[in-house]
């Protein structure tokens, strides 16, 4: 059966693993430093990791409804932040993960979403597919 951790799943397992471990980073470093400078991106960047975490072990585990959720949570958070920092950039002293549709890190928070839900959807639909296909066998329901 096919499942997300395998062929191309692999490697978006460890884009997803790299920005896990990097925004947690960058945002503990910020957070425990230098808070009082910019609170608001710091936490954003804090709430960009956790996501990132989440996101990463729902797809090792193949988890595939919650790494929808979580791929779609990026997603939103990646577009609200990176307008919000445009529209009002007072108050984004310093930058998150995802401003500017995370200019500062290649525009890579703005894509691996969107390539996120089209990997979930992609092996969802062959699983279901695989299931539900001309060698899926019948089983009867439990009483």
């Amino acid at each position: 059966m096919p499942d997300a951790r395998r062929g191309p799943g692999r490697l978006l397992v460890a884009v997803y693993g790299v920005f896990a471990i990097s925004a947690t980073a960058r945002s503990a470093v910020q957070i425990v430093s230098r808070f009082g400078d910019a609170p608001v991106a710091y936490l954003l960047s804090a709430l960009a990791a956790l996501v990132y975490v989440v996101a990463t072990v729902a797809l090792a585990r193949d988890a595939l409804r919650l790494a929808l959720v979580a791929c779609g949570i990026e997603l939103v958070g990646v577009l609200v932040v990176g307008t919000w920092s445009l529209a009002a950039p007072e108050a984004f002293p310093d930058a998150t993960v995802w401003s500017v549709y995370g200019q500062g890190y290649g525009f890579v928070p703005l894509v691996l979403p969107v390539v996120g839900l089209w990997w979930i959807r992609r092996v969802s639909t062959r699983q279901r597919s695989v299931r539900s296909g001309p060698g899926a066998r019948w089983r009867p329901r439990p009483p």
